[in-house]
């Protein structure tokens, strides 16, 4: 797309754009071979950020180059929907802003729906928007790369109130392993907001020459929202090790009410044991062997005196608030 005192004219052919009066916004998804070697000949793009772009593992970053400064930034979804919550992932996608004196490239390795939303709008705003510069464009960009970052936080916020009324209810295993994989998504995500942070930092001190003074202001505010964003993010890593300490605390609490129980009822069996062990002996035709063994009621009597016992240690187990 061009933007100039005739309006905005849209290319198919990026180096028509870039020989075309005007300010200019090129976007590249999945970009032929022919075509970046255009673009890094033109406009001196490097190869080394182009590189950056590709590999996916390369954090945020903004670097300087003659023609032009590089800024590397990552769109955050969550992917992977399941009735039970936390069981997303976070993907990240890299996209590459490539911010000259009058053009711009957008650089990305797939479809960015922020890119598909924004063109057509630019489109209708025509010179409202691209009378500010590009690297006014560059700003609106980045700045709905951000702001899907809260989409995401509020979401994975829903997904921990949802665990975290479940822990009580029904502490089972599967939510201590899903409780785990938001922490560790969270972290990612923390990789990903921290270093964009600093990549957007540099925008706005007035350390980049392709950004005007008057829009700086703009790159402040971005920064600003990601502040707010890595702020969330450990205080969501907070509630996620407070819920897990629920659990854990729910799980012990269960383990100990299941070892009360098997305690009273090793305990009441304790003393029926010795009496059945005591006249198990069957110590018989000596003058001290048991009386009880030629009595007429010694078993029932023998039986009634454990029930005896047995219903006095259930009442005083009452009483203490174990049973």
């Amino acid at each position: 797309m061009v933007y100039s005192d005739d309006g905005v004219q849209r290319y198919d052919d990026p180096a028509a754009a870039i020989a075309a009066p005007g300010e200019t916004w090129v976007h590249a998804a999945d970009i032929d071979p022919d075509e970046l070697a255009a673009l890094e000949d033109r406009l001196g793009i490097h190869r080394l950020a182009v590189d950056d772009v590709v590999d996916d593992r390369t954090r945020p970053k903004t670097a300087e180059y003659e023609t032009h400064t590089f800024v590397l930034l990552k769109t955050v979804s969550l992917s992977g929907r399941d009735e039970v919550a936390l069981q997303k992932e976070i993907r990240t996608h890299s996209v590459g802003f490539f911010i000259g004196a009058e053009w711009l490239v957008t650089m990305s390795t797939t479809d960015i729906d922020v890119v598909d939303q924004s063109a057509p709008q630019w489109a209708k705003n025509e010179r409202r928007v691209a009378d500010r510069g590009t690297d006014f464009l560059a700003y609106r960009l980045m700045d709905a790369i951000v702001d899907d970052y809260f989409d995401v936080l509020d979401e994975i916020e829903d997904d921990i109130e949802a665990v975290e009324e479940r822990v009580l209810d029904e502490p089972e295993p599967r939510l201590l392993e899903d409780l785990n994989g938001v922490r560790r998504d969270l972290l990612a995500f923390r990789k990903v907001a921290w270093p964009a942070r600093e990549a957007i930092s540099s925008l706005s001190r007035g350390d980049i020459p392709e950004v005007a003074d008057d829009n700086e202001k703009y790159f402040r505010d971005v920064y600003d929202h990601l502040v707010q964003v890595v702020d969330l993010i450990e205080t969501y890593r907070d509630l996620t090790g407070g819920t897990r300490d629920i659990y854990l605390n729910a799980v012990s609490q269960s383990t100990n009410d299941v070892m009360k129980t098997l305690t009273v009822v090793a305990t009441i069996f304790i003393p029926l044991t010795f009496v059945a062990g005591i006249y198990g002996m069957n110590f018989a035709g000596t003058p001290l062997a048991m009386p009880e063994l030629y009595w007429t009621y010694g078993y029932p009597a023998t039986m009634l005196g454990m029930g005896a016992v047995a219903g006095l240690l259930l009442v005083y187990f009452r009483r203490q608030d174990w049973i």
